[in-house]
């Protein structure tokens, strides 16, 4: 039993009013903590406000880490550093630093179908959103489809507002599907909005030579890409399959999993 039920039952219903769970999570404890240790009242005030601001911190990050639709399996622990180029490496590590936002810098990823694009853009931005900066995840085609509805239904500009509110956009996959004229024009309206706004990151398996194939014009393919390049970091990722390597992995082991012998 405590000591004072009473006033800490009304302490507990003032703090779950005041949505204030860390202070709530931890002043009894903290409360002796400062009898033992003959804290001042302020530095006892000061411990638990610490308390709370990580609290609230740490629930900010769990919301905006669900609120950005990333592939939460793609994190830094699970991906192989090992298989990147030097290069691309050291573009990795530079910007896991997280600067690149606040120059509202695009990341461009190349590389061959299933060299794995997705997988560390994703963890770089698990991370960025655990630095506190919101982040959207989201394939290209479904990209596209939402834009054109948003047009045909006159809300283009409310939903690019939306987007305007994330500092980094990760735009999965463009060229895997092809789309027509109007889906790419939607797209265009979109980077172009967002050029020098924010940030936008991208995966692609076609150079730039190929993309007039998306965009069915040469005008505007020269403006996209225009308007990507300048500030932008480019991530070349011409490595061998991933899932052709897995593949190939476990058809060199017998069925009681051991190597076989060349």
């Amino acid at each position: 039993m405590t000591a004072f039920p009473d006033l800490e039952a009304r302490l507990d219903a003032h703090l779950k009013d005041l949505r204030l769970p860390g202070i709530r999570s931890c002043y009894a404890e903290l409360s002796r903590q400062a009898v033992q240790e003959t804290l001042s009242y302020e530095q006892y005030l000061l411990e638990l406000l610490e308390r709370e601001a990580e609290t609230r911190t740490e629930h900010r990050i769990e919301r905006w880490l669900r609120e950005s639709k990333l592939p939460l399996e793609k994190s830094l622990e699970a991906f192989d550093l090992g298989r990147l180029p030097t290069k691309a490496k050291q573009q990795f590590a530079a910007l896991l630093e997280g600067s690149f936002l606040d120059r509202r810098e695009n990341v461009l990823a190349f590389g061959n179908p299933g060299s794995g694009k997705t997988h560390p853009l994703c963890a770089l931005c698990q991370e960025l959103v655990r630095q506190e900066r919101r982040v959207l995840y989201v394939t290209c085609s479904l990209l596209v489809q939402e834009l054109l509805l948003a047009k045909r239904d006159l809300r283009l500009a409310s939903v690019l507002k939306r987007l305007g509110r994330y500092e980094a956009l990760l735009i999965d996959d463009l060229g895997y599907v092809q789309q027509s004229r109007e889906e790419m024009e939607v797209l265009f309206t979109l980077l172009a909005e967002r050029y020098e706004r924010g940030s936008v990151l991208l995966t692609s398996n076609l150079p730039f030579s190929q993309w007039e194939q998306l965009f069915k014009d040469p005008m505007t393919t020269a403006a996209a890409i225009d308007r990507l390049v300048h500030h932008s970091v480019i991530v070349e990722l011409n490595l061998p399959s991933y899932w052709m390597e897995a593949a190939q992995g476990q058809a060199g082991k017998d069925p009681a999993g051991k190597g076989q012998e060349e």
